[in-house]
């Protein structure tokens, strides 16, 4: 995972990470051992969950990103899996969806990453 070679020693030009759907945890499993290198990260960090990730508990990932501070954020696509797959009852589609979370990813490149 580039998020591990980042933290051993940091990549020339890569000056943030994004992360879709970030595994935190198997299914059922919640942990965040997984994420564990990520504090050792020192560029900034987007990660774009569905608040209905299986593999990422929102409250875990929101506590972790809190504790690694200011260089991380995220955006949480509403009612989206790990997939961002929203269900039928949620009155949106998959590709509104998908449109939030390109959305997000799009605002933190244009308030993040300086062009050379």
């Amino acid at each position: 995972m580039t998020s591990q070679a980042q933290a051993a020693v940091p990549l020339p030009s890569v000056v943030g990470l994004a992360f879709l759907g970030f595994p935190l945890h198997p299914i059922g499993k919640p942990s965040s051992e997984r994420a564990a290198h990520l504090s050792a990260v020192s560029i900034p960090m987007l990660f774009v969950q569905g608040a209905r990730d299986a593999l990422a508990d929102p409250e875990l990932l929101a506590t972790l990103l809190e504790r690694i501070g200011p260089r991380t954020t995220l955006v949480q696509v509403r009612e989206g899996d790990h997939s961002f797959h929203v269900p039928a009852r949620s009155g949106r589609t998959d590709r509104q969806a998908l449109g939030e979370a390109l959305d997000g990813f799009a605002a933190w490149v244009q308030a993040t990453v300086v062009y050379l």
